[in-house]
């Protein structure tokens, strides 16, 4: 069956953008998963960045994230070109700054749309986005007593 752009649900919703912040408390992936929630989303791609225990074959003890004052200004700019890419019926992004341990959510992002390869292409350009553009940084401390920051920009 030939997918048409006739119907309105194949296209960006009104106001796809339902959910972007950077705060201090804990992530939740269903507040994420039903923020992008929409009868014309046939699917919904979601991503959950983790704290792991290592990195660069050294063991993580503890890390914080911080954050530039202009960062959610980046994110909002950032969610507004998948939006302009993708025909996006939802999108949500959430990430913690503070200090967290390993297991904690650091970011989740979630992009529902008319069909599952765009809701993939289009989360995987949102977490890329992010992850490279918007003022975040993670400061890592090691278990040796090293430590290194970590930019996203």
């Amino acid at each position: 069956m030939a997918r048409t752009q006739d119907h309105p649900g194949e296209q960006t919703a009104a106001d796809p953008i339902r959910l972007l912040e950077i705060r201090e408390t804990a992530l939740s992936v269903d507040e994420v998963f039903r923020a992008v929630g929409d009868d014309a989303a046939g699917g919904i791609a979601l991503f959950v960045g983790t704290v792991r225990n290592h990195d660069g074959g050294q063991d993580v003890g503890a890390l914080g994230y911080s954050c530039h004052p202009s960062a959610a200004d980046e994110l909002r700019r950032v969610a507004e070109k998948v939006v302009a890419d993708f025909p996006v019926r939802g999108l949500a992004a959430v990430h913690r700054v503070g200090e967290l341990e390993v297991g904690d959510l650091a970011v989740v992002v979630a992009v529902a749309c008319p069909h599952r390869a765009e809701a993939f292409a289009a989360c995987r350009k949102l977490i890329d986005d992010l992850k490279h553009e918007v003022p975040i940084w993670k400061h890592q401390r090691f278990s040796d007593g090293t430590e290194e920051w970590v930019g996203a920009c």
